[in-house]
């Protein structure tokens, strides 16, 4: 194995992590998550407009790991579980990063690779109208969206994405998505 979990929480680049979970990703612990998130805004007393942007981007971040994680590798399960998913929100002087990760089949590698290059290449306008474009002209997935996840966290965020694959073997990489938001 060439990934363990850990990495993501070590690699902070001297952050202060705030709030972390790793585990089992289903509705009810979203909302637990969502929840943990809440309470240490308050406990930071952050600004509102600050805790409302990094709120809405948590909520597409888990939906986004509910949605479309694949199952774990098989060799996993039993320590991890079927749906595993990690979500640290850290703090640096003059910002935040929410980081979320999950397994997904190496197949799906060169496809969210594309995806994020192009998000990250759009200005603030063209994100706009690509999520107008989106929204108005692409049918709605079995999994519940269009594929505006991603350009929604970007266009909330106002910052390009961060991100990485970590081979865990042939099959299975786990995928980090890294989420800047600015105080």
């Amino acid at each position: 194995m060439n990934f363990d979990v850990k990495q993501l929480s070590a690699d902070t680049d001297g952050r202060e992590t705030i709030f972390s979970y790793e585990g089992d990703v289903s509705s009810e612990r979203i909302n637990f998550i969502l929840e943990g998130i809440e309470n240490k805004f308050v406990e930071l007393s952050s600004e509102l407009k600050v805790r409302k942007k990094i709120y809405n981007i948590m909520v597409e971040a888990l939906q986004n790991l509910f949605h479309h994680s694949d199952d774990v590798p098989g060799d996993l399960v039993e320590k991890i579980g079927k749906r595993f998913g990690v979500i640290i929100l850290a703090k640096t002087d003059n910002s935040y990063v929410l980081t979320a990760g999950n397994f997904i089949k190496s197949e799906k590698v060169a496809f969210l690779t594309e995806k994020i290059e192009k998000i990250n290449s759009l200005s603030k306008d063209e994100l706009k109208e690509m999520y107008k474009f989106i929204l108005n002209f692409q049918k709605i997935s079995a999994k519940g969206g269009g594929g505006l996840g991603l350009i929604d966290i970007a266009r909330r965020s106002e910052n390009k994405l961060g991100y990485k694959f970590y081979p865990y073997n042939e099959n299975y990489c786990f995928y980090r998505l890294d989420i800047f938001v600015t105080n």
